[in-house]
């Protein structure tokens, strides 16, 4: 099974460039995409990418901001922790219509604290796999100056570990998505210029190194422990891209259970049309 994570950085703006072509090519099973900035009532239809029979949204409330969606080949049990909108929907290949959820919501498996989803930004999805839950995230950016990172510090992380842990006693969890976050030094090009910035503070790195802690593997640094210079975001400033001078913040995390059935990660570097790279792995 081929698994592949994007922060698209706007799914309308992406099915203008090489999205569909891209994503034929590198052939995954399941697509996890973060920060699609769409309700599917706003997509003129449901053509694109044919290949995944099921598509399923997780919008924000508010319009061109955040979401997130898993589209996949079979069809999946995808739950979040809203029910007041249609867009939490199964949308069968090649139709507008939408067909209303069958209820499920995280509460199907386990509880989640509602800071997770407040104020309805469609940020997590969990699907069940059969054999492991896939959560699909896209994590609270702390700004540019900062305002959410006590947010983020102190509710966000230790709900969202505390969440997974939850999840992880009934199978094994892989999760996927922007955490917003660069862990370590050797994650960012230039860290001793960035430790007060957004993404590389110390309370978003502690809260980070709390899935760690707790048995969440990061899959690329248990296949490269060492390897620089390998990131997924790059600012769309100074050709940073081209120069790569950029961040490795989205991530693959797995439960120790599953974490040795992993048998490869890449990140899709020559992948374009957004300021983050995709991410992939095999199980």
């Amino acid at each position: 099974m081929k698994i592949i994570s994007w922060n698209v950085n706007g799914l309308r703006a992406i099915l203008e460039k090489n999205f569909e072509s891209d994503m034929l090519r590198l052939n995954p099973d399941i697509l996890c995409l973060q920060e699609i900035k769409v309700k599917p009532t706003q997509l003129p239809n449901f053509d694109f990418l044919q290949q995944f029979a099921f598509k399923y949204f997780h919008s924000a409330e508010r319009l061109g901001y955040s979401g997130t969606a898993v589209f996949s080949k079979k069809e999946l049990t995808v739950t979040s922790n809203n029910d007041n909108q249609s867009d939490v929907a199964n949308v069968p290949r090649g139709t507008l219509g939408e067909r209303s959820s069958n209820g499920l919501h995280f509460d199907h498996w386990v509880s989640m604290p509602n800071v997770l989803i407040e104020p309805q930004e469609g940020r997590v999805q969990v699907a069940d796999c059969n054999d492991f839950f896939l959560v699909n995230v896209y994590t609270p950016n702390a700004g540019a100056e900062l305002m959410r990172l006590e947010f983020r510090h102190k509710t966000w992380d230790p709900a969202f570990c505390t969440f997974l842990e939850t999840l992880r006693k009934q199978k094994p969890v892989i999760v996927c998505g922007d955490f917003n976050v660069a862990h370590q030094e050797i994650d960012l090009a230039s860290p001793e210029r960035n430790h007060l910035s957004a993404g590389f503070t110390d309370e978003e790195r502690e809260g980070f190194s709390r899935y760690v802690a707790n048995g969440f593997k990061d899959i690329f640094r248990q296949f490269y422990p060492d390897k620089s210079g390998c990131y997924t975001w790059w600012s769309y400033r100074m050709a940073a891209r081209q120069r790569n001078i950029g961040w490795r913040i989205d991530y693959f995390l797995a439960s120790e259970a599953i974490a040795p059935q992993i048998k490869s990660i890449e990140i899709y570097t020559d992948v374009m049309g957004s300021d983050h790279a995709p991410i992939g792995i095999q199980l």
